[in-house]
């Protein structure tokens, strides 16, 4: 299957109130040379950074758990999740917006990154491109509490675990972010912990 061609796009804006959503009409040229209409929501909430924090010594990493409404509405009794530390671009830069996320959520002030990836999370409906992390952490690091900006709402419980750990909990259904799932997979098949 070839590329395909876009063109006539027209956006709607349906909503701003936290980001935005648009209707999108557009006219796309199939493989079989016809000129179809489409029309698609799209949501734009920005794109974003995620973060996982190891320590080689202790075969551990560095997790959150918060309260996600989304996952409520969708079968998440309790709505909480346990993730990787991550946030929204601050102006467009996920180095340094990993970097204030870590400090933030976890309390950590980490001095060595690497980004490892980038994803489209969701591209049926949602524009993010979420840039992937990892990086060592150690307890000399640890500057602050962590739990979240307070002007953010944010309620943010810090976790350290072992590495086998979170990967059983992915196993049992503790841990089910995608994001989360996708660098601990990283870190077994690249091995960080040998």
């Amino acid at each position: 299957m070839k590329n395909g061609t876009v063109r006539n796009v027209s956006k709607e804006l349906l909503s701003d109130n936290w980001y935005t959503l648009n209707k999108v009409t557009f006219e796309y040229h199939r493989e079989d040379g016809e000129w179809e209409t489409q029309i698609r929501e799209a949501y734009d909430r920005g794109n974003g950074a995620v973060i996982l924090l190891y320590n080689k010594e202790k075969k551990s990493v560095v997790l959150t758990r918060q309260f996600r409404m989304p996952t409520y509405l969708n079968g998440n009794t309790n709505g909480m999740m346990i993730e990787a530390c991550a946030g929204i671009l601050e102006k467009g830069n996920a180095e340094q917006t990993i970097r204030m996320e870590v400090e933030e959520e976890t309390g950590y002030k980490i001095d060595t990154i690497e980004k490892v990836f980038e994803s489209y999370m969701s591209p049926g409906s949602v524009t993010e491109i979420l840039y992937f992390f990892i990086g060592q952490y150690h307890e000399e690091m640890k500057v602050g509490e962590g739990g979240g900006a307070e002007d953010e709402t944010e309620n943010i419980e810090v976790l350290e675990m072992t590495f086998k750990q979170a990967l059983e909990m992915m196993g049992t259904g503790e841990i089910r972010d995608a994001k989360t799932i996708m660098l601990l997979q990283y870190a077994q098949i690249h091995k960080l912990f040998d």
